[in-house]
């Protein structure tokens, strides 16, 4: 005769003990007092490609992989990371990355404005290289305004870079950014097939840590294959339908300047957009310095936008008021200031 459920009682269940977390758990872990410094120059398919940079057999490359006490922490190019395990970069070998240095800076993106997810780009630069071509395709102030933005929020320099300056002259385009004082270099294909300007940029990267930020066929692979021979940066042209570069560099890469001129130069995959999702939208207007100055005069609590009552902005700019950089630069601001309050329920 079978047994009825209340005939059975907590004594009759047989608990099997499990596996999982039966050891102890510690919260101590290693030291890796033996980790070497190394900087990493590339990420494909969950290795990282390493430079080290010191010691016995430097400069060599490492391949490492990612050691599992880091976590989801990201590795990007231009970390400076420990490694342990296999070190000697012979074919087959694998290190592993067991921490990451402090990083002086930290460049990110989103993929829109209105995403406020975090894509790392790039560690440990100290100076932001916009590359913009005058023609071919058309130049995009945006991209710019958006690119200061993020510098401003990493805390590193920018540089202009406008290419392709024999299709067109860059006197109009820097009207625009000229009152910002933002440093630039013009370069142009010469008769012969060089690179007139190459030299003046030369000595604005000697001794830094630079990245290269543009849209697809503005012109960064052939200036970085110029400034790094052998690299062999694939180059793309413009489609004539869209106005618009094909992608060439498929991920970022950090090379060494050529032997006398010191520092590293990272090259970025060509962007359509640079999302700045991840910024806070008060520290925006501290990012447009010029109209910084110009909202001292607007009224407290102004949210400098375009429906804002008595905001001084729009007269100042219009009157062209010592420092500003034009219009173009206040529409930009109001375009990203509402973009990024979608991102803020509490600065609406």
């Amino acid at each position: 005769m079978s047994r009825s459920r209340r005939d059975w009682d907590e004594s009759d269940v047989r608990v099997r003990p499990s596996r999982r977390g039966s050891r102890p758990r510690t919260k101590d872990r290693p030291a890796h007092a033996d980790a070497i410094t190394a900087r990493v120059v590339s990420v494909d398919r969950g290795r990282w490609r390493t430079v080290v940079e010191d010691g016995p057999d430097a400069p060599r490359e490492v391949t490492a992989m990612r050691a599992r006490e880091l976590g989801r922490s990201p590795v990007v190019p231009g970390d400076l990371v420990g490694l342990v395990g296999d070190t000697s970069g012979r074919d087959g070998s694998l290190a592993r990355i067991v921490r990451i240095q402090e990083r002086s800076s930290f460049l990110r993106r989103s993929a829109d404005d209105d995403d406020p997810t975090e894509r790392p780009l790039v560690a440990n630069v100290d100076l932001m290289v916009m590359v913009t071509a005058l023609a071919d395709p058309e130049p995009r102030g945006g991209m710019i305004d958006r690119c200061l933005v993020a510098a401003y929020v990493a805390g590193i320099d920018a540089l202009l870079v406008l290419t392709k300056a024999d299709l067109r002259s860059p006197d109009d385009f820097l009207t625009t950014y000229a009152p910002l004082g933002l440093e630039h270099v013009v370069t142009e294909r010469t008769a012969a097939g060089g690179i007139d300007g190459l030299d003046a940029l030369r000595e604005r990267l000697a001794g830094r840590v630079s990245v290269l930020i543009g849209h697809s066929g503005v012109g960064k692979s052939t200036l970085l294959n110029a400034l790094v021979p052998g690299t062999d940066r694939a180059t793309g042209h413009v489609n004539d339908v869209t106005g618009r570069g094909r992608h060439t560099s498929s991920s970022a890469l950090a090379m060494p300047l050529p032997e006398g001129a010191g520092g590293w130069v990272i090259d970025t995959p060509g962007v359509r957009s640079f999302g700045l999702g991840h910024v806070d939208p008060d520290e925006l207007l501290d990012a447009f310095a010029d109209l910084a100055d110009l909202a001292e005069s607007c009224p407290r609590g102004c949210t400098h936008l375009e429906d804002a009552p008595d905001c001084a902005l729009d007269e100042q700019v219009e009157a062209g008021a010592a420092g500003s950089a034009g219009p173009a630069r206040l529409t930009s601001f109001r375009r990203l200031a509402v973009a990024l309050r979608k991102n803020d329920p509490w600065a609406l």
